[in-house]
């Protein structure tokens, strides 16, 4: 969602008749755009301000928007006096009020819903991976989770806005579409003429154009893996057959402690049935260690879900209390040390999940997705149906798309050659 809105943002300066440049002091205005989802991410924000405030030029503009604007407030103002703007993640559309006025301070951290995607402009060249906001908030209030107070509330786009996004991405250059939303499966908008819309609708569509040859969304949730949604994995091949579907924590005393309504044979029912519909799909998943009250055996659950599901690719954090969150007020909070211990297990465990699923694929042809060029412009990069990053030799005038034979892998990623 950061990656979007970046690109949203740079576009909207470009349309402001602004470049942009790589150096500090060179720049006019610089930008701060925020996650507030772990304390380590706030805490590296106004450490890069403090930075930024020594580098920059006195007549530059700076500020910050997202999450961590809205999470401090007016307090960002009195940690870092020289700010010019704070916004919000749904106020940043609001920038060019800074630039017709650079003496003015800058301050909008409101919930205001959806007026940001119809208030900028569209970019003239997409990336060939498209990320496609579909909806913002949650409404799911899960113990340890800041989102419901930085984002707000569920809100659903206009299915025919989240199309012609669709379709302006496919004809500047998109081939990949990556659906987003803090729980992007619980996608509903309902029509003045009372016709609901789901994700499946919007994939449905999407698939229809041309241009686009893959499908994907993120990040979703366990209990809105819709029968309808999940039959789109057996019916639409361009649906890539890779799902990230977090579970939090093997056991079912942390996900009630949680607010996360599923049991783990709930979970396990929706696994198996993605997987009768897509025998090949794969599935990531992320993972919270040192919630409080986390036991060892607790703990173990989780280390035997992560063997049992055998997620392909995962992303596990040590809890972090968050302001606003019930969390963070809870008694039995883990020792830090305990949760370095456990992080460094889990991800040892998941590591070697990761390693056995990459070496599956060798002597595998797969059809990637071209990423790019490494840095030491020898070899190019592509991305799987998997989302695994596969580095084959560099040639000229390389393919968008192309068939790939895996010659090798490790735990990271896989190595390959052109099959045609």
């Amino acid at each position: 969602m950061n990656v979007y809105d970046g690109w949203r943002i740079a576009a909207m300066l470009k349309h402001h008749g602004l470049t942009e440049t790589a150096s500090i002091p060179d720049a006019d205005i610089i930008i701060l755009n925020t996650c507030a989802v772990r304390e380590k991410a706030t805490n590296k924000v106004y450490s890069a301000l403090g930075r930024i405030r020594q580098a920059k030029k006195p007549s530059a503009l700076f500020g910050i928007v997202g999450c961590v604007a809205r999470e401090s407030g007016a307090d960002a103002f009195k940690r870092i006096p020289e700010l010019n703007f704070v916004l919000g993640p749904q106020s940043y559309h609001k920038l060019p009020q800074i630039l017709s006025d650079p003496d003015t301070k800058l301050f909008n951290i409101d919930l205001g819903g959806l007026e940001k995607f119809d208030s900028l402009p569209q970019m003239e060249k997409s990336p060939l991976v498209s990320y496609i906001p579909i909806q913002e908030g949650c409404n799911h209030c899960c113990t340890y989770c800041i989102v419901p107070y930085t984002r707000g509330r569920e809100i659903s786009r206009d299915f025919n806005r989240v199309m012609a996004d669709t379709i302006h991405a496919a004809k500047t250059g998109a081939v990949e579409i990556c659906f987003l939303g803090q729980n992007v499966n619980g996608y509903k908008y309902t029509d003045e003429n009372g016709k609901t819309y789901r994700l499946s609708d919007l994939i449905r569509e999407t698939a229809k154009i041309p241009e686009i040859m893959r499908i994907r969304f993120t990040s979703s949730y366990p209990t809105e893996m819709t029968d309808d949604l999940i039959d789109m994995f057996r019916t639409e091949q361009k649906l890539l057959p890779f799902l990230n579907m977090p579970i939090q924590s093997g056991s079912p005393n942390v996900l009630k402690r949680m607010n996360r309504p599923y049991d783990l044979e709930q979970y396990l029912t929706i696994v198996n049935k993605l997987r009768a519909a897509r025998p090949d799909i794969q599935i990531s998943s992320d993972f919270i260690v040192g919630f409080p009250g986390e036991s060892d055996s607790d703990f173990e659950q989780t280390m035997q879900i992560a063997n049992t599901i055998k997620y392909i690719n995962s992303y596990s954090f040590k809890y972090s209390p968050r302001p606003h969150t019930a969390a963070a007020l809870m008694p039995d909070q883990v020792p830090e040390n305990i949760k370095s211990e456990r992080l460094l297990k889990l991800d040892s465990n998941l590591n070697e999940i990761q390693r056995a699923f990459n070496l599956s694929c060798v002597d595998k042809t797969l059809t990637c997705l071209y990423e790019g060029i490494d840095k030491t412009s020898k070899h190019l990069i592509y991305r799987t149906p998997y989302m695994q990053q596969c580095i084959v030799e560099f040639i000229e005038n390389a393919p968008t798309m192309a068939n790939i034979k895996i010659t090798s892998a490790n735990k990271a990623c896989l190595r390959g050659e052109f099959v045609d």
